[in-house]
């Protein structure tokens, strides 16, 4: 990140608070309820950690590299230190910015980040760890121009999304024109799909990871400068019952987890390694 980008971002994480997220949304304050704790680094080789996932191995994580990197898995463990490195076989690292899993350890790798919204090859790469296979689910965004390059909009910008039986939930990562992060879901099944949006909320911070608990009953949105969390009802994902809201201002954070129902891990794109434990 450059000087003059450093710049932008500490402001814009400096002043970012809930405020507006309580008077619109009716978040409830619950700074007081949280623990945030710094437990460590990650390993040197992931420079710019932009997803994580749970392994396979108990009590072991995965990660990768933001655009431009590798087309790598790093494995690691709750104290930073590298346990294995995989190539994801047919897949290219053109803006990887989030990782969710299923329950049979199938991976899936976003590669949708499109910050300057001249993308029209969005994917989402789906990948069994230590499988030769890998496969290609695409996408577009409904009255996305078929001329990128003329497209000013940043709603079709996406840096965050997890998976919820069969369904893969997406969330943009600018807001739009009315001030709307906008929610997106897709299945599971490789192809080729048109999105549109199925439910908006006014949150005033680019969306940069998200999760849902093991249990299913709450899912988390990590932004710069703020975490907010929702209840899950009836196993459907939307924006009508937000459940707290609270500031964490830890640099530029892209990634976030849930460790269990309640506590979460974050990581940051300098490395920095944050534990947020229910108390």
């Amino acid at each position: 990140m450059n000087k003059l980008m450093f710049l932008w971002f500490a402001v814009k994480t400096t002043f970012c608070t809930c405020q507006p997220d309580h008077r619109i949304n009716d978040f409830e304050k619950i700074r007081s309820h949280y623990k945030i704790s710094k437990i460590g680094k990650l390993p040197a080789v992931v420079n710019e950690s932009s997803g994580l996932a749970r392994s396979k191995k108990a009590g072991s994580f995965l990660t990768h590299n933001d655009s431009g990197g590798k087309p790598e898995l790093y494995e690691f463990d709750i104290n930073g230190k590298l346990l294995s490195t995989e190539r994801i076989p047919d897949a290219k690292n053109r803006d990887w910015e989030d990782l969710a899993e299923d329950e049979n350890g199938t991976i899936y790798i976003g590669d949708f980040g499109n910050n300057s919204n001249q993308r029209n090859d969005l994917a989402i790469y789906k990948h069994k760890p230590g499988s030769p296979l890998t496969e290609k689910i695409s996408f577009s965004y409904q009255n996305q121009s078929i001329n990128p390059s003329s497209s000013k909009s940043p709603a079709f910008n996406c840096e965050a999304f997890f998976y919820h039986k069969n369904q893969l939930y997406l969330f943009s990562k600018e807001y739009d024109k009315n001030g709307s992060v906008k929610l997106y879901s897709l299945p599971v099944q490789p192809g080729k799909y048109s999105l549109s949006p199925m439910d908006s909320i006014r949150i005033s911070s680019p969306v940069t990871a998200a999760d849902i608990s093991p249990d299913g009953k709450t899912f988390v949105l990590l932004t710069y400068g703020k975490i907010l969390l929702f209840e899950v009802s009836g196993g459907k994902i939307d924006f009508s019952r937000p459940k707290g809201c609270f500031r964490f201002v830890k640099k530029q954070a892209e990634a976030i987890l849930f460790l269990n129902n309640t506590d979460m891990l974050v990581t940051n794109e300098q490395g920095d390694m944050y534990r947020i434990t229910y108390r």
